[in-house]
């Protein structure tokens, strides 16, 4: 499994370590990454993500999952997220 985010396409970033010699080693800065449960309460359904905690914190901002998901650029969800969206497009249309 891939360490990116599901809803952002937040991922690894490259850094350093920097001794007190300024000597500099390459390390990965990870986000911090969550398999959580989120509902949907225009499809009545959970989904299961890896979601990164600022992720997290942005869906509770929008409020809620469905809100996120129709904001949010297809460039940056995930194919499981993209196929959420849909459903979620397909239930406002029907409405």
């Amino acid at each position: 499994m891939s360490r990116i985010c599901e809803l952002t396409g937040k991922g690894r970033q490259v850094g350093h370590n920097v001794s007190h010699a300024n000597n500099k080693t390459k390390r990965l800065f990870l986000p911090n990454l969550q398999n959580v449960t989120l509902m949907s309460e225009k499809l009545d359904r959970s989904f299961r993500l890896r979601v990164s905690t600022h992720g997290l914190r942005s869906v509770e901002h929008n409020g809620g999952l469905d809100n996120w998901l129709l904001k949010a650029s297809d460039e940056l969800l995930s194919d499981r997220a993209l196929k959420i969206k849909r459903e979620l497009k397909k239930v406002a249309a029907a409405a």
